[in-house]
């Protein structure tokens, strides 16, 4: 028999808003057991974070639970608790050691002036009553199970071949020596603090720190959303190993079915505080039943499909809010996407080959300084080695690979918003390595960028009319304020929203409204090329086709350039029609998009393409039957 964990019962949150309550989570039910995982999926404000927050007893006032149950069981013959009714003192004994739960964005939930030791042991020891030394020693013990930090044979196997080619002549260090070593490497990590991590380290810190007493329930919101799909599928891969040793139940949040695919037993589609769907991942992947489920698993650009467009949330339903609050949701039956035929493809290629370049760069080298002691240049760190490439008037070239790679730093040096160490930039004929003043500003007109995050690249002090309107001020393009407001009204339109919004600021708008605002920004000086960095990455599934689409749409519109960054290649190979595969500064691979993706020749460029989760049932029953 499966041992229950945690049952959930007609669970209702509400927060105060200006006449009434909204009900974040309305009335959901499910239950949970050891070893199982429940994928909970769905948009922005579908209520996903707030249960899990209700389950941990964070609920921040003036929210509130309303009602229903939460009861969870220690061990399998003993009485199970209503989380609901325990007082705070009680809860707390429970939050972080039998409840335990990875935040989505690590560097928010670290401590940014505390080392990831100080904060990994307070933990350990407000739940166990250990010394200060055996708390680090398990720490340490969390951190080599996440794969952080190596095991002791390796660290001491790395120290050894280390010594090998530095001392060929000289006698290997004895056993004394190589635990020193060992210690002083295992506390080396525990002195580092947040912002020496990388986002991937800093999320298996949260993943140690969540593990470190055991918990039988453990909760992932979000935890992958802001990672590559390489550092993704190794997250992936460290949760379902821990959860399988330890045998723990995990909720597993997120708004991207594919990314549920990899992980889930069962899931739990959720809209507007309701489960709207649930059932078995293979089920529910197979055969979906509600209008929300099957426009969710439509949304995700594939690697095996070119539409000309993607199927949206509302192709599949409409929704009608009646007075009571209710919602009345009919299903719809969605137009076929068509998709992108071989011929299509070659011919656009063909056209693009026969156009002079629109921007031309050559050798292009970008370096960091590192400082010495005294202030002088050491080194430098090359983000950006030796890169060449051309792109055509009207194309979308991709470009793709892992943060770190040197993709948002080629972008903003393309633009002259870093300076270059040497190379050549040609743009429109021109070489614009070296422009300064107003030369460079005049270019400015031509040559525009949207940034990964919409809200901090929004003044949040300024109405977004005021945004939009800023180019048309800086260029002097308008001869009155009236005519200023009617193209930002235009635009405002062109991207899909009302002109009621140019007096309200960017917090008023949802992170997909705020990505529109900012496309039409960059509109307002009729570029010839926009360079779109990572402009997708941070939005719902349903958000990100919303905006693909409008991309889209305005490149075929306004004849538009782009240089499109992303470390999702399903992503990038459904906008581009060619691809550059950037690591460590250079370009491994260039080609077409479809020749990047069927035939990869740089075990990198696989790596990146098998990281990809696909959603299919497939490959569900796959892992499923090597968990068995």
């Amino acid at each position: 028999m499966r041992e229950t964990v945690l049952e959930v019962h007609n669970l209702q949150v509400e927060f105060p808003s200006d006449n009434n309550s909204l009900k974040a989570v309305d009335g959901i039910s499910f239950e949970l057991c050891r070893g199982e995982t429940l994928g909970i999926v769905g948009e922005s404000g579908s209520g996903k974070s707030v249960t899990s927050l209700a389950i941990m007893g964070l609920i921040q006032t003036p929210g509130r639970v309303t009602g229903g149950e939460i009861w969870f069981r220690q061990q399998p013959q003993a009485k199970p608790i209503n989380l609901l009714e325990l007082p705070p003192e009680q809860m707390q004994l429970h939050r972080g050691c039998d409840l335990a739960m990875i935040f989505q964005e690590p560097m928010t939930s670290l401590n940014p002036v505390f080392t990831i030791g100080f904060q990994l042991t307070e933990a350990i020891m407000r739940h166990q009553n250990v010394s200060t030394v055996e708390a680090e020693r398990i720490a340490i013990a969390g951190l080599q199970e996440v794969k952080l930090l190596p095991s002791d044979e390796q660290i001491q196997q790395q120290y050894l071949e280390s010594w090998s080619q530095t001392h060929p002549h000289s006698p290997k260090p004895d056993g004394y020596k190589l635990a020193q070593l060992v210690k002083q490497h295992k506390e080396a990590i525990l002195d580092r603090y947040p912002h020496q991590l990388s986002g991937g380290q800093l999320q298996r810190v949260m993943i140690a720190m969540a593990i470190s007493c055991n918990p039988l329930l453990l909760m992932a919101d979000e935890p992958t959303t802001a990672l590559d799909v390489t550092v993704q599928a190794t997250i992936l891969e460290l949760l379902r190993d821990l959860q399988q040793t330890r045998e723990m139940a995990l909720i597993f949040i997120t708004h991207d079915l594919g990314l549920i695919s990899e992980i889930a037993d069962q899931v739990a589609v959720m809209y507007r505080g309701k489960i709207v769907e649930y059932g078995a991942a293979a089920d529910i992947f197979s055969n979906p039943q509600h209008p929300y489920t099957k426009g969710l698993v439509a949304c995700r650009p594939t690697l095996n499909h070119r539409p000309h467009k993607l199927l949206t949330v509302s192709d599949y339903m409409s929704v009608e809010e009646r007075a009571n609050g209710e919602l009345l949701i009919q299903a719809k039956e969605p137009l076929q996407p068509i998709e992108i035929s071989p011929e299509e493809i070659r011919t656009r290629l063909t056209q693009l080959e026969e156009q002079p370049p629109l921007l031309q760069v050559r050798g292009l080298t970008v370096g960091f300084p590192v400082r010495g002691i005294f202030g002088a240049t050491k080194r430098y760190n090359l983000a950006v080695n030796d890169v060449s490439f051309d792109v055509k008037p009207g194309e979308t070239l991709g470009l793709v690979g892992e943060s770190g790679c040197g993709k948002t730093t080629l972008g903003r040096t393309l633009l002259r918003l870093i300076e270059p160490m040497s190379g050549q930039i040609i743009f429109d004929g021109q070489d614009i390595t070296h422009l300064k003043g107003e030369a460079l500003q005049k270019l400015r007109r031509e040559m525009q960028i949207v940034f990964q995050n919409p809200f901090s690249a929004l003044d949040p002090r300024m109405k977004v009319g005021d945004a939009v309107m800023e180019p048309l001020v800086i260029h002097s393009v308008g001869k009155s304020l009236k005519q200023r407001r009617e193209r930002v009204a235009e635009l405002l339109e062109r991207v899909g929203l009302s002109t009621d919004g140019m007096n309200r600021y960017p917090h008023q708008f949802s992170g997909g409204q705020r990505q529109r605002i900012c496309i039409a920004r960059s509109l307002a000086l009729n570029p010839k090329f926009i360079i779109c960095d990572e402009s997708a990455s941070a939005l719902d599934v349903s958000v990100q086709a919303q905006v693909l689409n409008l991309l889209k749409e305005l490149q075929s519109d306004f004849q538009l350039t782009y240089i499109f960054i992303s470390h999702d290649l399903s992503v990038v190979k459904f906008m581009s029609d060619r691809i550059l595969v950037m690591n460590q500064g250079q370009i491994v691979e260039q080609g077409t998009a479809e020749t990047i993706y069927r035939e990869p020749k740089q075990a990198y460029t696989q790596k990146l393409i098998a990281s990809i989760p696909t959603g299919s049932p497939e490959r569900i029953h796959n892992r499923q039957s090597r968990t068995i």
